[in-house]
């Protein structure tokens, strides 16, 4: 799985004009699958984002995560994170998981981002998206989870 992970002032996701999730201070994670992942590598990614110490201390210094600065996380859906565009000018997404495998690994991310006891804002898997947010830093990080193809 990949989590592109960026520290937020606020972020909002809309699906037909409505919004479906809203936080203020803390992360808007954009999660992708690929085949191979399980519920391992979600649950190990969730922790990893969860415990990323990129929030200011008291001297400026990232030292904080997400849940010691009383933030939220937002996590949208995302297979384009696993968009191959190094040939041609059209990316192929042969790399993206099919829905049927991502979309529970979708929710064991969240679930398990959630039993750390952050609050989780979530976008609809699926659906044509309308993401806003206020990129804190800014301050973005790429993190993919280990896999036994990948060790």
């Amino acid at each position: 799985m990949r989590a592109l992970v960026q520290r937020v002032t606020r972020a909002q996701v809309r699906v037909d004009g409505r919004p479906t999730g809203t936080i203020a201070n803390g992360l808007l994670v954009l999660l992708g699958a690929t085949h191979g992942d399980d519920a391992a590598a979600a649950e190990w990614l969730a922790r990893k984002v969860a415990e990323l110490r990129i929030f200011g201390d008291d001297a400026g210094r990232m030292n904080l995560d997400v849940r010691q600065a009383k933030g939220a996380a937002l996590v949208i859906p995302q297979f384009t994170l696993y968009g191959d565009a190094r040939r041609g000018r059209r990316p192929d997404f042969l790399s993206a998981a099919p829905p049927d495998l991502a979309r529970p690994l979708v929710d064991r991310f969240c679930d398990a981002l959630a039993d750390t006891g952050l609050d989780v804002a979530r976008g609809v898997f699926g659906a044509h998206m309308e993401v806003e947010l206020v990129n804190d830093g800014p301050v973005t990080l790429m993190i993919e989870s280990p896999s036994p193809d990948r060790a």
